[in-house]
């Protein structure tokens, strides 16, 4: 089941350990290193979204049943749901999702790889698992210069991602655009900071980052160009977090 977590208690985990950013990068060569970086860059606020009728902006969001939605924090403005096809699927659908005056605003269908194995109650480091539950976003980074960033933007050479995947494909590029899922992980800090709350055997580095082509260790992966969407429509001030799980889990329709 999907509990709520506080920031406090949703931090993530080192990239050496668990995570995209560290066990795929690992098997197959070195894994990225805490480099310095220059302070976090934040952007100006979207402007507001267009007036939608009753019928296209529905008060709970779908695929979400009353227990799910109830465990999203009542600030949270804006959702990205990461829903899985199964328990051990590696394929989801990802969907931003902004709340106006009328409900819930969707964006549209994005196909995403989550993990090999595909999702946990209790995420391990090296499960090959991705974690459910509701988390926030605080913070991004990547390879690549800030796209235009709302959240703070950590650019650093340490987002390097070398080797091959599970299916083979290159895993170059990978890290060019990250957000840093608020799992296991101190929020305020740049995505490559190792502090891990809940110890270093829960894992951690687990992000929304660049699509490589295959299942990953823990991350979300989406289309660079979607990536940069969400980097540029994040905004702080209106408290993004997001919804990790399987349909029929983020449905309470699971056992």
């Amino acid at each position: 089941m999907i509990t709520r977590r506080t920031a406090v208690t949703l931090l993530a985990g080192p990239f050496l350990l668990s995570g995209c950013g560290g066990v795929e990068a690992t098997t197959r060569g070195a894994g990225p290193a805490a480099a310095p970086h220059p302070a976090p860059t934040t952007h100006a606020s979207a402007p507001p979204a267009p007036e939608l009728s009753a019928e296209a902006a529905p008060e709970r969001i779908p695929g979400l049943g009353p227990r799910t939605a109830a465990a999203i924090p009542g600030s949270a403005r804006q959702v990205v749901v990461v829903a899985g096809r199964g328990k051990d699927s590696s394929r989801s659908t990802v969907v931003l999702y902004e709340r106006t005056a009328l409900g819930w605003r969707a964006g549209p269908d994005w196909p995403a790889h989550t993990a090999l194995r595909g999702w946990s109650d209790h995420h391990m480091g090296g499960d090959l698992r991705t974690p459910n539950g509701i988390y926030t976003l605080s913070d991004a980074g990547g390879l690549l210069r800030d796209p235009g960033s709302r959240l703070p933007y950590h650019h650093s050479g340490g987002f390097y991602s070398p080797g091959t995947g599970f299916e083979g494909e290159p895993l170059a590029g990978s890290f060019d655009y990250v957000i840093a899922i608020d799992y296991n992980r101190k929020p305020g800090t740049s995505p490559l900071d190792w502090t891990r709350p809940l110890g270093a055997k829960r894992g951690g580095g687990i992000w929304l980052h660049v699509d490589h082509g295959g299942p990953t260790h823990g991350c979300v992966s989406l289309a660079k160009a979607h990536m940069k969407q969400l980097l540029r429509t994040l905004d702080p001030d209106r408290h993004p977090v997001v919804v990790l799980g399987y349909a029929d889990l983020l449905a309470d329709r699971a056992a």
